[in-house]
């Protein structure tokens, strides 16, 4: 993969320069080097990920199916998040490598470092809550899955009759009453203590409908006044651009990948099941005349003009797969409800061949995602730890030293 081969590159390069002795004059103009190196890294990784996608939409237009397929990396789907978390993984360990290898410790004591570091370490903290959250919806999703494939086992028996039909019905309603509570709760936030399953404890949902019983409950618990929304506001609030001589030093790294943690947060929020995501902005400003921030607009504008058009009529997740899941969901329902036999099946058919295919992308894709994000919460982490590893030895460098 060429952004691995860069980032590896990139990394030995900063490893041997740093091990040398070089003028300070010489040393300026390498970290110079360096800091651009790393921006065009981020520009490009970004730019393969915004590459014109066929729309997740398309087969509602009247297109043909061999027109309506997308590619296994279209916007928004599991396998273009794969490629984000992973380009978020490069970019973090390109980013380190600049921030702390070979850096003198004092430089994190200087203006304006010494209040964006803080910052960064804060937004750091923000994001694990975030990756714990998508965790669980990813899990969610799996559950969703499982239903959805009770149902294309059910339907696809031939001739279909009754039993196969009622089968699949009672599955597809659970699995419809569980994206619809997931978004209730989203949007009204009316749950005081939240726990993501197949229904609220005790009655509701998960009275009417046993099917939800056969599977384990997805309880996470978290305080109600936790919002994922409100999360991403907070980590994006002080997200400004370095002005004047600050973009020539370590400040524009640390913006740059901020940028990039609060986006990738941003769009997991938007298209995963997360606990309140009410007023999740629809973008956070990145000025323009950065070339690396290109594509990153791009992505901001695309997601962010899905979400708009979702949120309007409820959704539970911009993924491309529960997307698709809810309206062949849908439809079968509708056929089920009016289903005698014998009935004719060559739509249904095509319904549960669709449906087929969505699960067979979630069963490949959905275990390496929630993977991926438990490796991003652990790189979080161990970064997060090796920056305080720095500030500690600042503080020990500005402790006096008694006589």
């Amino acid at each position: 993969m060429r952004a691995t081969d860069n980032q590896g590159s990139f990394l030995n390069r900063i490893s041997i320069r740093r091990n040398q002795v070089v003028s300070m004059d010489g040393n300026h103009e390498q970290e110079l080097e360096d800091l651009e190196l790393f921006q065009k890294h981020v520009a490009d990784r970004f730019s393969d990920l915004l590459l014109p996608q066929p729309s997740s939409s398309s087969s509602a237009s009247g297109d043909s199916p061999a027109d309506a397929t997308s590619p296994a990396d279209a916007l928004l789907s599991i396998a273009w998040f794969r490629k984000l978390l992973d380009a978020f993984l490069c970019c973090e360990a390109e980013f380190k490598a600049v921030l702390v290898m070979g850096r003198d410790p004092a430089q994190f004591a200087k203006a304006p470092l010494d209040r964006l570091i803080p910052e960064l370490l804060d937004r750091a903290v923000k994001a694990l809550d975030v990756c714990n959250a998508i965790t669980h919806g990813v899990e969610l999703v799996r559950h969703w899955q499982k239903l959805a494939q009770i149902a294309v086992t059910a339907l696809e028996q031939r001739p279909i009759g009754e039993g196969q039909v009622r089968r699949a019905k009672k599955a597809l309603t659970t699995l419809l009453t569980s994206m619809a509570f997931d978004d209730k709760e989203s949007h009204h936030g009316k749950s005081t203590d939240r726990n993501w399953s197949f229904g609220r404890r005790g009655g509701g949902a998960a009275n009417k409908d046993k099917t939800a019983g056969n599977f384990r409950s997805l309880s996470w618990n978290v305080a109600k006044s936790w919002s994922a929304s409100k999360q991403i506001q907070a980590m994006s609030s002080n997200l400004i651009a370095p002005r004047g001589g600050e973009p020539t030093g370590l400040a524009l790294p640390v913006y740059v990948m901020s940028t990039v943690l609060v986006f990738v947060m941003w769009a997991l929020v938007a298209a995963i099941p997360c606990q309140e995501r009410t007023g999740l902005p629809t973008h956070f400003p990145v000025p323009r005349q950065l070339g690396w921030a290109q594509p990153v607009i791009g992505l901001q504008e695309k997601i962010g003009e899905e979400w708009k058009k979702k949120e309007k009529k409820g959704t539970c997740g911009l993924l491309e797969e529960i997307q698709k899941m809810e309206k062949l969901s849908q439809g079968l329902v509708e056929f089920a409800d009016g289903f005698q036999f014998p009935a004719e099946t060559d739509d249904v058919a095509a319904m549960v061949a669709e449906l087929a295919e969505i699960c067979g992308k979630m069963e490949e894709g959905l275990v390496p995602l929630q993977q991926q994000v438990r490796e991003v919460f652990h790189r979080i982490v161990r970064s997060r730890a090796e920056v305080l590893d720095v500030l500690d030895q600042v503080g020990k460098l500005s402790t006096p030293v008694p006589y």
